[in-house]
């Protein structure tokens, strides 16, 4: 996090499905190599607000201003889509609650990391095949499974098989929505552990959504506690978990150390 500028600029943006509020008022800034996570229960807005970020709902107020690789400064909402698919296929990257939403199930694991190569131009076999077969290796997939789909894979090698997708072209920034959800709590702290080995070794940026605070401790730099669509506290995540100033925190918390 040693870049003098956010690599993300959020102000005041807000989300409306008609006459009700999703997300709104909404402002932080996020930094290369941080962790930022947006928690809270169901219906809190956490999910609007990373699709709004994430450009898969559209802005109803505020901007979101990325700064591009080349040191431009984008405010997404004035981007064409041809401009936002760029982003996707090269600088950003999504890692779904449901694996399955985030692979080609019929399709072979090599295949499904080497298909972001591709869509970026690499055409070699020989170099795609031998990328894709380290990025699996390097999420803790055995090589020898290359040519095996994800239908034949656990939930957390589908997870582990999800992120080599998104990261194997090098993005910039990453949204992960619910990523551990539904795994078993072993699998959960090694996928945690994976995640934030690859966060520090490729400076990546990350925005989770999690209803979890142990994963929010876990892997985040920064959270923002979410409420009816609203932030009612944010801060480094040891502050806001260990000495939490909202109530609704203090009862999120409570209710932790209660069960």
């Amino acid at each position: 996090m040693s870049d003098e500028r956010p690599l993300l600029e959020v102000r005041n943006v807000s989300h409306r499905y008609g006459d009700r509020f999703g997300c709104r008022g909404v402002d932080f800034d996020l930094w290369p190599g941080e962790v930022l996570a947006v928690v809270g229960e169901s219906g809190s807005g956490k999910s609007t607000l990373l699709g709004t970020l994430s450009q898969r709902l559209d802005t109803s107020e505020g901007s979101i201003r990325y700064r591009l690789h080349d040191g431009d400064v984008a405010n997404l909402a004035e981007l064409s889509e041809s401009a936002v698919r760029r982003l996707w296929r090269s600088e950003w990257g999504f890692v779904h609650q449901n694996a399955a939403d985030g692979l080609r199930m019929q399709v072979s694991a090599g295949g499904n990391v080497g298909e972001p190569l591709m869509a970026n131009g690499w055409r070699h076999y020989g170099r795609i095949r031998a990328e894709a077969t380290d990025w699996l290796e390097r999420v803790e997939i055995p090589r020898d499974r290359v040519d095996d789909t994800p239908a034949a894979f656990s939930g957390g090698m589908r997870q582990r098989l999800q992120i080599a997708r998104n990261l194997v072209v090098s993005p910039r920034l990453v949204f992960m929505d619910e990523p551990t959800s539904g795994l078993d709590v072993s699998v959960q702290a090694r996928l945690l552990d994976l995640i934030r080995s690859l966060v520090s070794d490729l400076e990546l940026a990350v925005i989770i959504v999690t209803h979890d605070l142990a994963v929010a401790r876990l892997i985040s730099h920064r959270t923002l506690v979410m409420k009816d669509g609203r932030v009612v506290e944010s801060g480094l995540t040891d502050r806001v978990l260990d000495d939490p100033q909202a109530p609704y925190t203090q009862l999120l918390v409570s209710s932790i150390l209660q069960g």
